[in-house]
């Protein structure tokens, strides 16, 4: 999937700032993973197909990661990751979404590399 963003100009536009990689490293990622839940939990959770401004373009680098990966909002799930917007997000579907925003802060930090 993160291949298939990649491809995409405004996915494909997003990155991470020195200071967002600073921050990643300070915090570690086991916390960044932690806000990445709790952002899905609170912004993204519910039905809401109707949606598109949950997620501020800037301030955290799950942030920029939710753009960079179209996991920012339920028509950008449902379009690229085919998520349905007329449901609750399961456990499952959360998991899924946090870990390709932490898949990307890790390739953007040059902790993961893949061909």
């Amino acid at each position: 999937m993160l291949e298939e963003l990649q491809k995409s100009k405004f996915r494909n536009s997003f990155h991470l700032k020195e200071k967002d990689k600073i921050y990643v490293k300070e915090k570690g990622l086991e916390l960044i993973e932690k806000h990445a839940y709790d952002f899905i939990k609170t912004r993204l959770i519910k039905n809401n197909p109707k949606d598109g401004k949950q997620t501020p373009m800037k301030g955290h680098p799950v942030f920029i990661a939710e753009h960079a990966t179209a996991t920012c909002c339920r028509g950008c799930l449902y379009k690229w990751h085919h998520i349905d917007p007329y449901h609750d997000l399961t456990e499952k579907e959360i998991k899924y979404i946090v870990n390709i925003i932490m898949l990307w802060i890790k390739k953007r930090n040059g902790w993961l590399i893949w061909y």
